[in-house]
């Protein structure tokens, strides 16, 4: 049957011997017949969450050429800034900028591979500018890196697979990937923030970073379901990483961003991806 509404899982209760095998049934669940689910209860405080959301929407308040400064294309790090309307989803541009920043690398040595050149330092802006930007997130990155280890984790267990079934495709210093979106209001209520498409990663961590709708998620008859936000919780969506390791049992469900209604003002996002 066709999912209608997205789960909530709380996942303060995986950490019960008492609750832990009902919330992996839960989790189960999801991941068989949905693909995507809210959890709560991460153990992350809410001050934290509330910390990026802000830093986050001051970025994109910037001037221009101090958000060109650290400019995607700068960088053979594929990290950055990029301008709005830069990337195209199912052959149409998304209207969007946004940041990708990742977890903290070095500068690569000259007779690295070539490969290296991903794993390189975050551009930051100008701590002149947005002093507690830096802090924020590099603490959240930090948080989001533990809590997706668990959660991947505890996806094996519900498997009936043991905890660590995924550890060994991950470093020891794994790179995990975030982004700080803005969606613009068009002034039309039409567009496409993000086009239909699924993530490549294992999985990814969604944080609504405004009270707009837009982001869906389509389920096997082709029906768009919203996600709304949910004040203190992460979407999280299969991504087709997971899929292929497990055989297809876990699918990665395609999903969407809307542009924001007329008038609503911007929509902003903070996804975290883990792999």
């Amino acid at each position: 049957m066709a999912f209608t509404t997205i789960p909530v899982l709380d996942l303060s209760e995986a950490l019960s011997e008492i609750t832990k095998p009902a919330f992996l049934k839960e989790l189960r669940h999801a991941l068989l017949t949905v693909g995507f689910l809210y959890i709560k209860g991460t153990g992350i405080e809410q001050d934290l969450y509330d910390r990026v959301c802000e830093e986050g929407i001051r970025f994109f308040g910037l001037p221009d050429e101090e958000k060109l400064s650290i400019e995607m294309k700068n960088e053979p790090s594929f990290l950055g800034y990029s301008r709005l309307g830069n990337e195209i989803t199912a052959q149409r541009a998304d209207w969007r900028e946004q940041l990708d920043l990742s977890t903290p690398h070095p500068v690569r040595n000259p007779s690295d591979p070539l490969y290296h050149n991903l794993l390189a330092p975050n551009q930051w802006p100008s701590p002149q500018s947005l002093p507690d930007f830096r802090p924020a997130f590099e603490e959240y990155i930090r948080q989001m890196s533990a809590v997706s280890t668990l959660f991947t984790s505890l996806i094996a267990e519900s498997l009936d697979l043991p905890p660590t079934a995924f550890t060994r495709f991950f470093d020891a210093d794994q790179q995990h990937k975030l982004k700080i979106v803005k969606y613009p209001d068009t002034g039309s209520g039409v567009g496409q923030g993000v086009g239909p498409h699924k993530d490549s990663m294992l999985t990814s961590y969604l944080l609504q970073a405004s009270p707009h709708k837009g982001l869906q998620a389509q389920n096997t008859k082709g029906e768009w379901i919203d996600c709304p936000p949910i004040r203190g919780t992460l979407v999280v969506a299969i991504g087709q990483g997971l899929e292929a390791l497990t055989g297809g049992v876990c699918a990665s469900t395609t999903h969407r961003v809307l542009s924001p209604a007329a008038g609503a003002g911007a929509r902003y996002s903070i996804p975290f991806f883990r792999g």
